[in-house]
């Protein structure tokens, strides 16, 4: 983002950046400082205000819009009403987009295509510079045709010349096996979503590479719920026996795995380890034992998504990336 260097005609631009290092902060502190936003020290919003007056800054956007033709908006298309996962990936983009004094406006589809269209016109009409695509669902979508910079996160485009900002699922499942083998887990069952989800798929390949001879049977797909969490235990005790761990696709499956297993009288993870994936505290938390589970990383794959907008919006070239997920441990594989 460019700003004019008042009381200069004809000198060089004055960018945040600019004021950033002046003032010795990062642009995220700049941008907060100026705005009179966040939980800042009264003598580091001073040196940054001090910073942009020496500098000549310029913070009306009115202003920068009329001059630049720009209206710093972007729009954010999503299909997850709840929430869950477009919730974290805002807070993420915004950390980026407000740093050049951009606005999010956030529009819920609600998995309608007719309200889907009626968002991008409206988007397109009111001048955003861009679009972020997300959604609940890590499997690919259509593109959407507007004569603007989109880049899609989390959901990606199945278009691959698009700019997606995607989660690597088969690394975060792995991270699960791997750390339920080091603890000495040797017969261990995988029980994930249904078998249309990529995320479900994903996650199926990455922890039965990790864990080889150590996978007690196929993956059992079902739903994102604890119902199938529960159902699933039953069913593997219809099967062969003696399982001391349990890799489950999602944190709804895992909470209804360990509900299940302690009205049979088992301990977990004294009898059966068991572990989720999404690190939704909703549910990990407030399972019986909170569970090791596998953080997404929303903010993060957020971030990076508005970093790529704001650089094709700038001019600049962008890629798809992949955000790797982490592993957080609980008492579900520790115990107490």
């Amino acid at each position: 983002m460019t700003l004019e260097r008042s009381g200069r005609p004809g000198s060089a631009p004055v960018r945040i950046t600019d004021v950033a290092a002046l003032a010795g902060v990062s642009i995220g502190t700049a941008s907060k400082a100026l705005n009179g936003t966040g939980q800042l020290r009264d003598e580091t919003r001073a040196r940054v205000r001090a910073a942009a007056a020496k500098l000549g800054f310029v913070g009306d956007a009115r202003g920068r819009a009329l001059s630049s033709g720009r209206s710093y908006t972007v729009g954010m298309i999503t299909t997850d009403s709840f929430g869950r996962f477009s919730i974290p990936v805002l807070l993420g983009a915004e950390d980026v987009l407000s740093a050049g004094q951009m606005a999010v406006l956030l529009c819920d589809t609600r998995d309608d295509h007719v309200r889907e269209s009626h968002y991008l016109r409206s988007l397109v009409a009111r001048g955003v510079d861009g679009i972020i695509v997300t959604g609940r669902s890590a499997d690919p979508r259509p593109p959407i045709d507007v004569d603007i910079p989109v880049v899609y996160a989390f959901t990606p485009s199945t278009e691959p010349a698009d700019v997606s900002v995607t989660l690597d699922d088969e690394h975060g499942a792995a991270l699960v096996a791997s750390h339920l083998l080091t603890l000495g887990r040797r017969r261990v069952a995988i029980v994930t979503g249904p078998a249309w989800a990529r995320s479900a798929t994903r996650r199926v390949d990455g922890a039965t590479r990790a864990l080889g001879s150590a996978l007690v049977g196929p993956a059992l797909y079902g739903e994102w719920s604890e119902r199938w969490g529960r159902q699933a235990v039953d069913v593997l005790d219809r099967g062969e026996g003696g399982i001391d761990a349990i890799v489950c696709g999602s944190d709804q499956i895992a909470r209804g795995v360990c509900d299940r297993l302690r009205e049979l009288g088992r301990s977990v993870p004294g009898d059966v380890a068991v572990a989720g994936f999404d690190d939704w505290d909703v549910m990990a938390l407030a399972s019986r034992p909170p569970l090791t589970t596998v953080d997404l990383r929303l903010e993060e794959l957020g971030r990076v998504a508005g970093q790529a907008l704001l650089d094709l919006i700038e001019g600049s070239a962008a890629r798809s990336a992949t955000v790797t997920p982490t592993l957080v441990l609980r008492e579900s594989t520790l115990g107490a």
